[in-house]
């Protein structure tokens, strides 16, 4: 059966149909400078062609999400593992489900590390579910580049594999690659060189230029035509939609993207000294820079050494054993509050331990603490896990109780963090950034922190992966509890 599309028009109001077969075996190579018009014509060969065969749209600025809504299309974030992702891709083959991979919010090289994990898992779907799809990606020249440029060897290296797997060994897997460019100087060649129709658009440069007359077989002269083209003309050529090329104006389309062009408007009025304070004055909520911050007030030698003094005096009275289990709960309590009263002073928390405890001490002779102060080894537990934040009346659960058992064999360095990272994860909390387990681990350096997670887990008491948004999941192995993805880079 033979299914013809219509695109818009041609010269003379003649309709401009493109086969949809002949598409799907020979691909389609799409070039204009930003604003010619070409996410319209992806959109308006999108919905034309909905009806008819599966479609698989890699879009890194969130345009085609749109999709979803009238046509049907599932909207796949970016989110989860690589290994996630892949999974997906195959269950899109397996129930031939229409699919948008929104790539929006990702950094260059995360996109192109998301795309190519995907197209790899549409790629490598088994034999039986080779229907027909097309595969259309936007932006075409991020992930298949003609040079190096500023992201990995590695994300380029994947990337630049997935695309040239799709246009050269797709189509007997019935993968479709339709590829839209700003630049086909910046788009690598033997990935263009595979697209046997073409849709050129309004470019300017003359190598681009140049380059588009050759592959349809016009001109060098002809080749200023593309310079004039306006806005949503194209030239086709190609077994799809016409033997010579031939100008096409792209027509209407049902959805509308998310982006566009944006629209002139007047600025609005605002008196000067108004304006002065907006700029000048942080809203509410705001993160004031660190320079523009008051320094926190930094206890003196002389208070430290009067708060020795009294300590001297009060050692003097000789401290009783406690002796009844009223005593032994007021006891845990005053411990309790003494190391919280110690934390809560400014840089407390990135002493050196003997510093603390010293001070600890000196606390307890002033609460007359019922049978003297704990030993050192004591203290080193309990302020582990008060450095991280965590009370046992924070969560009112029997797992809490599994996490506090486990958190006991470990070393005492690691107590407080692994209790932190549980808490998160038995929560459905984001995993806590690098500064605040650094803060657990009595440390200002997120290296350390990051040192800290790397040696737990290679003694296996946790996994830590990163999604697809660079995002950090810890996996408590002995619980079976995973945190929500969190920016290890958050304060």
């Amino acid at each position: 059966m033979t299914v013809s599309i219509d695109i818009g028009e041609m010269a003379g109001g003649a309709r401009a149909g493109m086969d949809l077969e002949e598409l799907l075996a020979t691909r389609l190579l799409v070039q204009g400078n930003s604003g010619s018009g070409k996410s319209h014509l992806l959109r308006r060969l999108l919905e034309q062609s909905a009806p008819w065969v599966q479609q698989a749209i890699i879009d890194p600025e969130g345009d085609f999400v749109s999709l979803a809504e009238k046509y049907g299309h599932v909207v796949v974030d970016a989110v989860g593992t690589e290994k996630d992702l892949q999974m997906i891709a195959g269950r899109v083959r397996q129930h031939r489900v229409s699919v948008v991979l929104n790539l929006e919010g990702l950094d260059a090289d995360r996109q192109m590390k998301a795309a190519a994990t995907f197209l790899d898992g549409l790629f490598d779907a088994e034999r039986d579910l080779w229907y027909p799809m097309l595969v259309i990606v936007d932006e075409a020249q991020l992930f298949a580049p003609a040079a190096a440029g500023e992201v990995t060897e590695e994300a380029r290296r994947r990337s630049l594999g997935a695309m040239t797997n799709l246009m050269c060994r797709g189509r007997k897997r019935g993968l479709a690659g339709v590829i839209a460019t700003q630049r086909l100087a910046k788009l690598a060649k033997n990935v263009a060189a595979e697209a046997s129709n073409f849709l050129m658009g309004r470019t300017f440069l003359d190598i681009d230029m140049a380059r588009a007359a050759d592959l349809l077989g016009m001109e060098r002269r002809q080749a200023e035509a593309f310079r004039n083209l306006e806005r949503g003309h194209f030239i086709a050529l190609g077994p799809a939609l016409s033997r010579r090329p031939l100008p096409v104006k792209i027509g209407a389309v049902e959805t509308a993207g998310r982006g566009g062009s944006p629209k002139l408007m007047p600025l609005p009025e605002q008196p000067k000294a108004e304006a002065k304070d907006l700029i000048f004055t942080p809203s509410p909520g705001e993160a004031v820079p660190m320079r523009q911050r008051i320094a926190e007030p930094v206890v003196s030698t002389s208070d430290v050494l009067d708060q020795l003094s009294a300590a001297d005096r009060e050692a003097a009275n000789a401290i009783e054993p406690a002796a009844t289990l009223l005593d032994y709960g007021e006891r845990e309590e005053t411990i309790g509050r003494i190391i919280g009263e110690i934390l809560a002073e400014p840089e407390a928390a990135f002493q050196p331990i003997a510093s603390l405890y010293q001070d600890f001490q000196v606390r307890c002779r002033i609460a007359k603490l019922p049978g003297g102060s704990p030993d050192l080894q004591t203290f080193r537990e309990k302020l582990s896990v008060a450095r991280a934040g965590v009370e046992k009346g924070d969560i009112d659960d029997s797992d809490w109780q599994k996490a506090e058992l486990i958190a006991s064999e470990l070393p005492e360095d690691m107590r407080g963090v692994y209790l932190l990272l549980a808490k998160a994860a038995l929560a459905k909390d984001p995993c806590p950034g690098n500064i605040e387990i650094a803060t657990a681990y009595g440390t200002r350096s997120p290296g350390r922190a990051r040192w800290l997670l790397s040696h737990m887990e290679e003694r296996g008491f946790l996994v830590c992966a990163t999604d697809l948004r660079g995002n950090r999941i810890v996996t408590l192995t002995d619980l079976g509890w995973q945190t929500a993805p969190g920016d290890e880079a958050a304060a």
